[in-house]
């Protein structure tokens, strides 16, 4: 008889430890001076509340988990999402650095964790594109 899988999300403690790194993440974002160009990116959109939210829904799904981004908004596509959004390399890094940060803080560990950081590192990477980058031509935000 085979075990069931245990999920990513299971790996690193269910729904509510996801929702403890993501909201660090999100705290450090805020608050980090050095990731301003992120935080603007996010402020620009439907704001970080929204933000928060959905980055919980979509990483549930992406985890293995409930799929509540999809079941949602009826899809996942990374690309989609992020199509309208600047997204350098610089970007990409500096939001894997605050992720893996809020990762450490939160004290995720164990064997999922290289796995997460691999599908993330891809996943962000995706991601970067020739947008034009209105970052560029406006004044940043105090």
């Amino acid at each position: 008889m085979t075990s069931p899988r245990i999920s990513p999300l299971d790996q690193i403690g269910g729904e509510d430890k996801l929702r403890q790194v993501v909201e660090r993440f999100y705290d450090l974002m805020e608050t980090d001076p050095a990731a301003e160009t992120l935080h603007r990116l996010h402020f620009r959109g439907h704001g970080l509340d929204h933000t928060r939210q959905a980055q919980f829904e979509f990483l549930c799904g992406f985890l293995g988990g409930r799929s509540y981004y999809k079941e949602r908004l009826g899809q996942m596509n990374l690309r989609e999402i992020h199509g309208h959004i600047p997204i350098r390399e610089a970007d990409a890094e500096l939001w894997l650095t605050l992720f893996d940060s809020a990762l450490a803080d939160c004290n995720i560990g164990g064997p999922a964790l290289n796995t997460w950081r691999a599908a993330l590192r891809r996943a962000a990477f995706s991601l970067v594109n020739d947008v034009s980058d209105w970052r560029l031509d406006s004044p940043t935000r105090k």
